[in-house]
């Protein structure tokens, strides 16, 4: 079972949703935070040491982790989305579907 880690800024809409995607699943489990101080679950080192995959949202989130925690030999995955979208929005789904598909 491998432990996914979905990052966006304020880890309310786009790394949340990706977080219930894997709900239940049979093969990986996931967990979800933000690189923002004002992030709902900020990113801390621990779950990136957990993590065996770090997906981020955008380019921008990649280079934050890269500057602030030790993400040297993790596999790190920008999934390209812009923040677009809400809490489980049916076009934010689908993206993360699309872009998640090996994972789902």
């Amino acid at each position: 079972m491998a432990n996914l880690l979905f990052i966006c800024s304020k880890n309310q809409w786009r790394s949340p949703t990706a977080e219930l995607l894997f709900k239940d699943h049979p093969e990986h489990s996931a967990f979800s935070a933000g690189t923002s101080d004002k992030a709902r679950i900020r990113v801390n080192q621990k779950m990136i040491d957990r993590a065996d995959v770090v997906f981020v949202m955008e380019r921008k989130h990649k280079e934050l982790l890269k500057q602030r925690f030790d993400v040297m030999h993790k596999q790190l995955i920008v999934l390209d989305i812009e923040d677009n979208y809400q809490f489980n929005d049916s076009e934010l789904i689908t993206i993360l579907k699309i872009a998640l598909e090996e994972w789902l």
